[in-house]
């Protein structure tokens, strides 16, 4: 069952950066969990691709993905393939919020990494849930309740076709994908996206989304069949 943090749902931050934060829908608040625990074991490297060829603009996209420098981000959280020997089926998906990584599992023992971002205080969350939706380019929307704590947000947004946010695009926060979270009772409001700011992954900064470099969310996307079972592990 789904398990989070104290949700605090808090402003949605505008700035040079852009908007910043994901998600929708009523959150219940529950009791905060510690933070303190160790971080786990990091995984053994088995490849690497050419990061300079990985991380370049993508052609072909409706917009633009800008190339991004991989030496601006530390090498844990750049993609590669690592041993993973967690009892996890292939083709399923591993959030570890304590690493700061996704795993796309390939085979019994191997795994895709990516680095993410992930919940900032008060945001953290962990369970199970299924990719039930996928959106290539995809409008956002901001929750009521974001809209409601910090009313300047308004009159950053404009019509989409499911109401008042940002229409897809190179300046929309959920990036050049989004893929959706779903449990038993429905949309958890949490997305897998990419993000107008690459060089936030490896850091707790969103809104309980996880939040991936473009290219990453992109190469993701594209091997990521709905039904895909999501495990998002405890921080």
């Amino acid at each position: 069952m789904l398990s989070r943090r104290s949700f605090n749902l808090a402003a949605l931050s505008v700035g040079a950066t852009g908007l910043a934060g994901c998600g929708s829908g009523s959150i219940v608040a529950i009791p905060e969990i510690s933070a303190s625990k160790p971080r786990r074991p990091q995984t053994r490297t088995l490849a690497r691709p050419n990061y300079a060829e990985v991380y370049t603009s993508y052609p072909g996209e409706r917009f633009a993905v800008p190339t991004v420098n991989p030496g601006e981000i530390d090498p844990e959280y750049l993609r590669q393939t690592v041993e993973f020997n967690r009892q996890y089926a292939p083709g399923s998906i591993v959030v570890d919020p304590a690493s700061y990584h996704l795993y796309f599992v390939e085979t019994p023992g191997i795994a895709t990494r990516y680095g993410v971002g992930v919940g900032r205080e008060g945001f953290g969350w962990s369970g199970a849930a299924k990719i039930n939706m996928k959106r290539d380019w995809p409008d956002w929307v901001p929750p009521r309740e974001m809209v409601e704590r910090d009313p300047e947000i308004k009159a950053t947004l404009e019509k989409t076709p499911r109401g008042l946010g940002v229409l897809g695009g190179a300046k929309n926060p959920l990036g050049a994908r989004a893929m959706y979270l779903f449990d038993q009772g429905g949309d958890l409001g949490y997305r897998i996206h990419g993000t107008l700011e690459p060089y936030t992954v490896g850091t707790n900064v969103s809104s309980g989304c996880v939040r991936m470099i473009n290219q990453d969310i992109i190469h993701l996307y594209a091997r990521v069949s709905l039904g895909t079972p999501v495990t998002v592990l405890p921080a």
